[in-house]
C-alpha cells in the first residue's frame, strides 16, 4: 500500500470507546408465531464482524452498532455527540436467534411515540424483523428485559414467500427487502399498523407494457444483491442492485420506477454485482456517487469498484441519468472491509489499510489515491512487534547506554515497555484483561475496572517479575516481549476493524473497530517529512521552513536522509532510551546520552554486550552476529561517510547546510499563536482527539529533534574528516546545540503531559482532593474526582480543562459534527501554543516560566510525580541558561521552580513514596527550599506566587528586610515540615532560622515592628529552640532534644519543655538516659527530680518502668542515699495499696515488688551513717506534693479520708529506720509466700507478727519462714514457747492418724519383734514421698534450732508418741537422746537425755523399748576400761533413773497378772533382773 502512494493521514482512537459498561438488555416473550422451521436459514447470517454509523438529528448523535461473529444473538449499541465525553455505558441486546448482518436507527418521526426519539431496526437470520423504539442509552441502567410495548415483531413469512432473503434495508417506517428471486417488499413498520391496508406491498411496474414485459422476463430477473435508501428533493429513493449487474431506482412514496439501468453492459459477460454505496449529493452539480462491487468473472481472483455518477433535474418531475463508469478500483478478493462515498471522495477499508481516492481530481499533493495508517502498525511499532529483533536491539542498546549495571538495565527496559503500554493510542481495556487472563491473571469484572492506571502497573510488573525470575536483562527482555507479544496479537483480535463512520456534514470519516472507534486525521507538516516522501513535498520546505531556493531544500533533504540512515542503524530503541533517560535515577544527561550512542555508532556494540551475546546466544551464533554487525557497521560508516562529503560538496561550505539545519530546527520549535480564549472548559471527544493529536505530532517532534542532535554530534566527532574546521564546530555547539535542547525538552514535555496518565488522589487525603478538584459549580469539573488516576485521563486534560479549551468558534469549527481530517491541525497548534507560550494576554515568557505555571495547575491538583518530572528537566535547562544571558532573570524563575519543586517532592514524601525513596525525596526537597531562599530576588518572586495556586501562602509582609525575609521563610519551610510530621527536615529550617535570628537583632536588641510584630528575641529564640526540641525529641535524638532544653533562654518555655522530655523518655522507655550520668544537669537536677516525682505520684502502679524506680536510680547516682531509699520506700507503700485488690498471681508479684523495694530502701540506708540511717516518708510525699506545681491537679487523686482509711491499722510512725524496714520485710516476705501457696493473708502492724502467722505458715510447709518471724520477734521464754508450738506441729504433721494407717494396710510396730501384716508397698508413692519430706524437714529443723531449746527432742519424741503410741521413733532422734555429755556414764545427760527417752517410753507403755535402752546403758557401764575406773567414782558419774525402773518392773508385773502378753513380760522381766543383779553388784564393788 504505501509502496503505491505515501502515508497522508493516520488513525486517533477516540479516548474512552474502549472501556465501555454494557447494559444487557434481552427482548420480551414473544406474541408472533414462529417462523416455520427450515435447514436453511431465510437470511444470510454474520460471517464477519459487521458494525455500521448512524447519524440522528442536528446537532448528529452518532449511533455505531456492532454484531461479533461470535455472539450473533448480541447487537451492540454505542450512542455518542462530538459535544460531549464519549459515553462510557452501551447497550447490548440479546435476540432469541441469531441475526443478519443488518441494522439501522433512525430518528423516530412519528406521532405518539413520545419518550422514544429513535427507532431501531434489525432482523433475524430466520425472517423474523425488528422495530424496536429507544430512548437514551443512560436510561436502561436499570432494565433487564425491553417493555414490550416498545418492541414490534414482523414474521417476513407471513407477508411473502420470496425463497431467500438477499437484501434487506430500512428507513424511517419503512422495511424493504430483496429476494432470491429478484422481487422486492415494502413493509410500512413503524408507520402503519401490521393490519392496516397498504402495510406491505410489492415493488413492481404497474403500466400495462411494463406488466407484460416482467409476464415475459420474470424467470430471467436475478436475485437482489443490495438494497440502499437516498433521499432526493425530499423523496425516498430505493436503489436495488441485481446480481446481474441491473441497477433499479424506485420513489417509496409513489412506488414507481425511476431508472433500470444494467451495468453488465459495460463489463464483460460473467460479471457478478454484489454490494451497493451511495454517496453525498452534489448540490452544485446535482451528481450522486454510487459505488458498486463486483467480480467481472469467476475465472479473474479479485474484485474492483466502480464508481457511478448518477445525475438528475431539478424540473417538476425527476429525472434520473446514470453514466457509465469512469473509475475502476481493484482488490484482491476478500480484502474489503467497507466503502464510504462522499460527494467527491471513496474511503476503502480493506484488511491491509485504508485509501481514499478522489474522484473529482487529484489532491493538494497531486494524488489520486492517498493511504492512511492504521492503527496496528503503530501498536507494532510502539510494542516492538514490527520485526523479530525490534526488542532484542532495544536490550543490546540499553546494555551499551547502562554498561556496568544490571538492576539499571532491566529497570530501564521495564520502564520503557510499561511506558509504551500505557501509551493512548496503545492502551486498550479489553486486550489488556484479556492479556492478563492469558498469564493466568483473573479479574471480576468489578475488580478490573476499579484498578486505576498505578495499580494495572503494578500488576503487570508484579507478573513479568513472577515470570522473568531470574531477573537477567535477557530473561526479563523475553517476558516482556512474550507479552507484549500476547498484547498485540490480543490488540489485532480484540480491536480489528469492522466498518467505515463517514459524516458528510463535516467530511468527518472514522474507524468502528470491534471494541473502540476511531478518527483519521490527516498528518502535520513534520509528519510528513517523517512518513512521507522527501521529493515531493517541496511546499512544506519553502514556505513552512523557508527554504531560499532548490539548493537549500535539497541540502535540507541530504540532511534528513542521514537523519534516517542514523535513526535506522540504532533502531527505535534509541528514541525510546533517550526519551526514559530523563526518568532514571540518577538521570543521565542528554549529552552523556548522545555520547553513548554515538559510541554505538562507531563500534555497533560494547564489550559488555559481546560478553552477553557470547552468555546468552553461545560462541558460534554470537561470532556469527558480530561478522554481521561489523559488516554492517562498515557500510553504515563507508555510506555516511560519502552522503556527508556529498552534502558538503553539493553546500560548499558548512555555515550553508547549519544555515539549512537552523532554519529546520526554527520549524521544529512550536509556533507561538495568538490565544485569546477563555470559553468554559468542556471535556469532550474534540477535546480528547486534540490531546491524542498532540501527542502523537510531539513524538513525532522529539525523535525529530533528537536524530538532527545526533547528526550534528556525529558530524563534529568527525570534524575533519569532513572537513568542518573549529569555527563550523563551534558554531554548531553554541547555537545549534542549545536551540535543539530546548526544542527537545519542549517537545518532550508536550508528548509527557498528552500521554502520562494522571495520578489517582490519595486516599487519607480524599477530602482535600476533592473540595480542590471543584473549581467552580459545573458538572464538567465535578467530574474529574472519578478520572484521576484512570488510564485515559492524562495530564493535558487538567490542563485543558482547569484553563481553557483549544477548539473555538471563530476557528469555523463546527462543534455539533465531529472533526474534517483536515481541521485537527489547528486545534491542535493552539494547544501547542498555549502550554508552551501561554495567552497572549499574558505577555511575553520563556518556556522556564511557562513550565513554573503549569506545574502550578498540576501541583493543585496533586500531581506530584508529574510536577516533580517537569521542574527536573526545566531546571536542568535553567542550570545551563546560567553561563549565558540574564542572570537576575535566570534566577527568578530558578527561584520559583526551586519554591515550587521542594513542595513537590515533600507532598511527595508523605503521600506514597516507600521509606528509602521518601528520605532521599525529603532531602531534595530541604535542598530546594535553602536554594530557593539564597537566590537574589526571592522575596519578591516567592510572594508574588498567586494564593489560589494550592500552595501553602506565606503568609509574609512585603516590607521585611531581606534577611528577616529568610528568617520568616525559614519558619514558613519548618512548619510545612512539621504538617507532613517530618522532623528531620523542619529541624534543619528551625536551626537555620536560629541562625539568622542573632543577623536580624538590633542595636537595642529588638525586632522592628515591621518585621516581627514586636516580639523580644527571647520570645523568638524560645519558640525556635522549642521546635528544635520537638523535632529532635521526634526523631530520638534525646541529647539534642537535652541541648535544645538548656539552649531555650525562655525560661518558661524551657521547664515546659522538660516537662515534655520526661514524658515522652518515659513513654518510650528511653527514661533511664536521666539515670545513667549521660546528661549534665545545669541547673535543672531539681527540676528533673520534682518532675519524676511528680510523675511518681501520678502514674498506676503497674506502669513500666516505674517512676520511683528511676527516682531511685536518679537519686543513687546523685548519692542522695536517704532520697533514694525515701522514693523506694513510697513505692513500697504504693505497692502495698493495690495488693488487696489483686488475685492471687498478681498478688504474688506485686508483694515480690514490694521486697524488691524494701530490700532496696534498706541498702541505700546502710549506705548512710548509723545515726541518720532513717527516712521520713510521710513528710517526703507531702513535701513533693507540695513543691511540684501547686496549680496543677492530679487526673487521679486520693482524698484524705481515703488515704487513712486504706492504712488504719498500720499505725506507722513518722520516721523509719533500719529496724522497722526489716521488721515490715520480713513480714512481707511471709505474706508473699503463703500468696504462692495460695493462702490469703496481710498484715497491718509491724511490731509484731499476728498471731495466726506461724499456724498458717506451718500449715504451707514454710518452715524456713516460720522460723525467720520467730528468731525476727521473739526472745527468751517467748522464743522457746514458739519453737515449741512450731515443733509440736511439724511432728503431729509427720505422724500419721490411725484411721489412716489402717486404709494404708501399715501397722506400725512399737519394737522389732512385731510383725506388720502388710507389706509397706501398697502406700501411694506420692503419700509416702510427702511423709519423707516432713519426716526430713523435721530432722533438718531440729538439728538446727535445738541450740536455741534444748527440749525440743523431748517434745518432739513425746508429741509423736502421743499421737501414736506404736509408733517407731526414728534413728536420728533417739540418736539426739543417747548423746550424753562427755565423761557420764549411766542415762545421765542434758535435758534431752536418755533417761528422759527412757521415762518416755515407760510413760507410753513401750515396754520392749524402755527395756532394751536400760539393758543398753547398763551393758555399756560394764564394758568399761580399767582406766576409766578411777574416773566413775565422781559425784554424778554414774547415773540411773531408779524410780523410772521400778515403774517398769511394777508394770511388767502388772501385764503378767493380768494375763496380758504373759510371755513378752516375763521374758523382759527376767532380763530386766539379770541385768539389774549384775548392775548392783558392780556399783557396790
Amino acid at each position: 500500500m504505501t509502496s503505491r502512494s505515501p502515508l497522508t493521514g493516520i488513525e486517533v482512537p477516540i479516548i474512552g470507546s474502549d472501556s465501555i459498561k454494557w447494559y444487557n438488555l434481552s427482548l420480551p416473550s414473544t406474541t408472533t408465531a414462529p417462523p416455520p422451521s427450515s435447514s436453511q436459514p431465510l437470511l444470510s447470517p454474520v460471517t464477519d464482524d459487521t458494525s455500521a454509523c448512524c447519524l440522528v438529528g442536528d446537532p448528529t448523535t452518532y449511533f455505531v452498532w456492532r454484531i461479533n461473529k461470535n455472539s450473533p444473538y448480541v447487537l451492540e449499541i454505542v450512542e455518542f455527540c462530538s459535544s460531549r465525553e464519549f459515553p462510557r455505558v452501551g447497550l447490548r441486546i440479546e435476540f432469541t436467534s441469531a441475526l443478519c448482518p443488518f441494522a439501522l436507527i433512525c430518528k423516530n418521526e412519528f406521532s405518539g411515540t413520545s419518550g422514544y426519539p429513535y427507532m431501531l431496526y434489525t432482523s433475524t437470520v430466520a425472517g423474523v424483523a425488528y422495530l424496536i423504539r429507544l430512548t437514551n442509552i443512560t436510561n436502561y441502567g436499570s432494565y433487564t428485559v425491553f417493555p414490550p410495548h416498545e418492541v414490534t415483531e414482523l414474521n417476513i413469512q407471513s407477508y411473502c414467500d420470496y425463497g431467500a432473503i438477499t437484501a434487506i434495508a430500512a428507513t424511517a417506517g419503512c422495511l424493504v427487502i430483496g429476494g432470491s428471486d429478484g422481487s422486492v417488499g415494502c413493509f410500512r413498520l413503524g408507520s402503519l399498523d401490521s393490519s392496516s391496508p397498504g402495510f406491505f406491498h410489492e415493488l413492481r411496474d404497474d403500466s400495462s407494457l411494463g406488466r407484460l414485459w416482467s409476464l415475459v422476463s420474470r424467470r430471467a430477473v436475478a436475485p437482489v444483491s443490495d438494497l440502499v435508501f437516498f433521499e432526493i428533493q425530499g423523496r425516498n429513493l430505493i436503489f436495488v442492485l441485481h446480481l446481474d449487474g441491473v441497477l433499479q431506482v424506485w420513489d417509496l412514496l409513489s412506488c414507481s420506477k425511476l431508472l433500470r439501468y444494467s451495468m453488465n453492459a459495460s463489463m464483460s459477460e460473467g460479471a457478478t454485482f454484489t454490494r451497493l454505496w451511495a454517496g453525498e449529493m452534489n448540490k452544485d452539480t446535482s451528481i450522486l456517487p454510487l459505488g458498486v462491487l463486483h467480480k467481472p468473472n469467476s475465472e479473474v481472483d479479485g474484485e474492483m469498484i466502480s464508481v457511478y455518477s448518477l445525475h438528475h433535474s431539478l424540473g417538476g418531475r425527476t429525472n434520473i441519468l446514470l453514466e457509465p463508469s469512469t473509475t475502476n478500483i481493484s482488490m484482491d478478493e476478500g480484502a474489503l472491509i467497507d466503502v464510504k462515498l462522499s460527494s467527491n471522495k471513496i474511503w476503502i477499508l480493506k484488511v491491509d489499510g485504508l485509501v481514499l481516492h478522489n474522484l473529482s481530481g487529484p489532491s493538494e499533493t497531486g494524488e489520486y489515491e492517498q493511504c492512511f495508517g492504521l492503527q496496528e502498525s503503530v501498536v507494532a511499532e510502539q510494542l516492538f512487534q514490527s520485526s523479530e529483533h525490534a526488542a532484542d536491539d532495544l536490550l543490546w542498546l540499553a546494555h551499551s547506554i547502562y554498561p556496568s549495571t544490571k538492576e539499571q538495565i532491566a529497570s530501564r527496559v521495564s520502564s520503557i515497555f510499561l511506558r509504551m503500554l500505557f501509551l493512548p493510542d496503545i492502551f486498550h481495556n479489553s486486550v489488556l484483561r484479556a492479556t492478563l487472563q492469558d498469564h493466568n491473571k483473573h479479574y471480576t469484572d468489578s475488580e478490573f475496572h476499579s484498578l486505576t492506571a498505578d495499580g494495572l502497573k503494578k500488576e503487570i510488573i508484579s507478573l513479568i517479575e513472577h515470570e522473568g525470575a531470574s531477573r537477567s536483562p535477557l530473561s526479563l527482555l523475553y517476558c516482556w516481549r512474550n507479552f507484549c507479544s500476547h498484547y498485540f496479537d490480543n490488540w489485532c483480535h480484540k480491536n480489528a476493524p469492522c466498518g467505515l463512520l463517514l459524516d458528510s456534514s463535516s467530511g468527518a470519516i472514522g474507524l468502528i473497530r470491534k471494541s473502540s472507534i476511531s478518527l483519521l486525521r490527516r498528518l502535520e507538516d513534520i509528519e510528513l517529512l517523517s512518513f512521507g516522501s522527501f521529493d515531493e513535498l517541496g511546499e512544506i520546505a519553502n514556505h513552512r521552513i523557508n527554504l531560499s531556493g532548490d539548493l537549500e531544500r535539497e541540502i535540507l533533504f541530504d540532511v534528513l536522509r542521514c537523519t534516517s540512515n542514523l535513526s535506522q542503524q540504532l533502531g527505535k530503541g534509541a528514541p525510546a532510551l533517550f526519551y526514559e533517560s530523563v526518568f532514571s535515577e540518577p538521570s543521565l544527561s542528554p549529552e552523556d546520552i548522545v555520547g553513548r550512542l554515538l559510541k554505538v555508532l562507531e563500534t555497533r556494540y560494547t564489550s559488555s554486550v559481546a560478553a552477553l551475546h557470547v552468555s546468552e546466544l553461545g560462541i558460534d551464533t554470537a561470532w556469527e552476529k558480530r561478522v554481521g554487525d561489523h559488516k554492517i557497521l562498515r557500510k553504515f560508516s563507508t555510506n555516511m561517510f560519502l552522503s556527508l562529503h556529498g552534502l558538503y560538496r553539493k553546500a560548499a561550505t558548512w555555515d550553508k547546510v547549519v544555515d539549512v539545519i537552523s532554519k529546520y530546527l526554527n520549524f521544529l520549535v512550536p509556533q507561538k499563536n495568538e490565544n485569546k480564549s477563555d470559553s468554559e472548559a468542556l471535556f469532550d471527544i474534540r477535546t480528547g482527539i486534540t490531546v491524542q493529536v498532540t501527542s502523537q505530532v510531539a513524538k513525532v517532534m522529539f525523535e525529530s529533534a533528537v536524530d538532527i542532535l545526533l547528526l550534528l554530534n556525529y558530524m563534529v566527532k568527525l570534524g575533519g574528516q569532513i572537513n568542518m574546521s573549529p569555527d563550523d564546530v563551534s558554531r554548531v555547539q553554541l547555537e545549534l546545540f542549545p536551540l535543539i535542547q530546548e526544542i527537545i525538552t519542549e517537545w518532550h514535555i508536550l508528548h509527557f503531559f498528552g500521554t502520562t496518565q494522571c495520578e489517582s488522589p490519595a486516599m487519607e487525603d480524599f477530602s482535600s482532593q476533592l473540595s480542590l478538584l471543584q473549581i467552580d459549580s459545573t458538572a464538567n469539573r465535578r467530574s474529574w474526582n472519578d478520572k484521576l488516576g484512570k488510564c485515559d485521563f492524562t495530564l493535558a486534560f487538567i490542563l485543558l480543562l482547569d484553563h481553557q479549551r483549544s477548539f473555538e468558534s471563530q476557528n469555523g469549527v463546527d462543534s455539533r459534527h465531529l472533526p474534517h481530517p483536515s481541521s485537527f491541525i489547528t486545534p491542535v497548534r493552539n494547544f501547542t501554543s498555549w502550554i508552551v507560550w501561554g495567552r497572549s494576554e499574558d505577555g511575553p515568557s520563556t518556556f522556564s516560566s511557562r513550565s513554573t505555571m503549569l506545574a502550578l495547575i498540576l501541583l493543585k491538583h496533586g500531581q506530584f510525580d508529574a510536577v516533580e518530572h517537569i521542574l527536573t528537566v526545566v531546571n536542568q535547562n535553567i542550570l545551563k541558561e546560567k553561563t549565558s544571558g540574564s542572570i537576575q532573570g535566570v534566577n527568578n524563575e530558578w527561584c520559583t521552580l526551586l519554591h515550587l519543586l521542594g513542595c513537590c517532592l515533600l507532598a511527595q514524601a508523605h503521600r506514597h513514596a516507600p521509606r528509602g525513596s521518601s528520605e532521599k525525596k525529603v532531602s531534595e526537597a530541604i535542598s530546594c527550599f535553602f536554594r530557593a531562599a539564597s537566590l537574589d530576588g526571592a522575596s519578591k518572586t516567592l510572594q508574588s506566587l498567586p494564593y489560589e495556586s494550592g500552595l501553602p501562602h506565606l503568609g509574609i509582609s512585603e516590607h521585611v528586610s531581606p534577611t528577616a525575609w529568610k528568617l520568616h521563610y525559614y519558619q514558613w519551610a519548618m512548619q510545612i515540615f512539621e504538617r507532613y510530621n517530618m522532623s528531620a527536615g523542619a529541624c534543619q529550617f528551625a536551626l537555620a532560622a536560629l541562625e539568622q535570628v542573632d543577623e536580624v537583632l538590633g542595636l537595642n536588641d529588638t525586632y522592628s515592628g515591621a518585621d516581627f510584630l514586636n516580639e523580644s528575641p527571647t520570645i523568638v529564640k524560645g519558640r525556635l529552640w522549642a521546635n528544635v526540641f520537638k523535632f529532635t525529641l521526634d526523631l530520638s535524638f534525646y541529647h539534642d532534644a537535652y541541648c535544645a532544653i538548656i539552649s531555650n533562654p525562655d525560661e518558661e518555655s524551657k521547664y515546659i519543655c522538660l516537662r515534655r522530655f520526661i514524658i515522652v523518655l518515659y513513654e518510650r522507655g528511653a527514661i533511664k538516659i536521666l539515670c545513667d550520668g549521660q546528661l549534665p544537669f545545669i541547673g535543672l537536677a531539681e527540676k528533673v527530680e520534682q518532675e519524676l516525682a511528680w510523675k511518681a505520684e501520678r502514674s498506676d502502679v503497674s506502669v513500666k518502668p516505674n517512676p520511683y524506680k528511676l527516682l531511685y536510680a536518679f537519686e543513687m547516682h546523685r548519692h542522695n542515699w536517704r532520697k533514694a531509699a525515701s522514693y523506694m520506700y513510697l513505692h513500697s507503700v504504693q505497692l502495698k495499696s493495690e495488693t488487696a485488690s489483686k488475685d492471687y498471681q498478681v498478688r504474688s508479684l506485686v508483694l515480690q515488688e514490694r521486697l524488691n523495694c524494701l530490700s532496696a530502701t534498706i541498702n541505700a540506708l546502710h549506705l548512710v551513717q548509723p545515726s541518720s540511717a532513717w527516712i521520713d516518708p510521710v513528710h517526703q510525699g507531702k513535701s513533693i506534693l507540695k513543691e511540684l506545681y501547686p496549680s496543677k491537679k492530679a487526673r487521679i487523686t486520693v482524698s484524705e479520708e481515703e488515704a487513712n482509711d486504706d492504712f488504719p491499722s498500720e499505725k506507722l510512725e513518722s520516721c523509719m529506720d533500719i529496724e522497722k524496714l526489716e521488721n515490715e520485710f520480713v513480714l512481707t516476705s511471709a505474706e508473699h509466700l503463703l500468696s504462692l501457696a495460695n493462702v490469703n493473708w496481710t498484715f497491718t502492724g509491724i511490731e509484731k507478727p499476728p498471731p495466726n502467722l506461724v499456724e498458717l505458715l506451718v500449715q504451707s510447709n514454710l518452715y524456713d519462714m516460720v522460723f525467720t518471724v520467730i528468731l525476727k520477734f521473739y526472745k527468751g521464754s517467748a522464743l522457746k514457747r514458739e519453737l515449741e508450738r512450731v515443733f509440736v506441729a511439724m511432728s503431729l504433721k509427720c505422724c500419721p492418724t490411725r484411721e489412716n494407717i489402717k486404709k494404708q494396710g501399715l501397722l506400725l510396730t512399737s519394737s522389732k519383734n512385731e510383725v506388720a501384716h502388710n507389706s509397706l508397698d501398697i502406700v501411694p508413692a506420692a503419700q509416702q514421698s510427702k511423709g519423707n519430706d516432713q519426716w526430713d524437714a523435721l530432722e533438718q529443723y531440729i538439728e538446727k534450732y535445738k541450740s536455741f531449746h534444748p527440749r525440743l527432742p523431748a517434745i518432739v519424741a513425746e508429741t509423736l508418741l502421743c499421737a501414736d503410741r506404736l509408733i517407731e521413733l526414728p534413728l536420728w532422734l533417739v540418736q539426739m537422746f543417747k548423746g550424753t555429755i562427755k565423761g557420764t556414764w549411766g542415762m545421765a545427760g542434758s535435758e534431752s537425755s536418755p533417761a528422759l527417752l527412757f521415762q518416755l517410753y515407760v510413760d507410753y507403755g513401750r515396754y520392749p523399748e524402755a527395756t532394751n535402752l536400760l539393758l543398753h546403758y547398763i551393758e555399756s557401764l560394764t564394758s568399761l576400761r580399767p582406766a576409766d575406773v578411777i574416773r566413775r567414782k565422781r559425784t554424778f558419774a554414774v547415773w540411773f533413773p531408779y524410780t523410772t525402773i521400778e515403774r517398769l518392773w511394777c508394770k511388767l508385773g502388772e501385764l503378767i497378772k493380768s494375763g496380758h502378753m504373759v510371755d513378752q513380760c516375763e521374758k523382759l522381766r527376767a532380763l530386766l533382773q539379770t541385768a539389774l543383779q549384775k548392775h548392783f553388784q558392780q556399783v557396790i564393788l
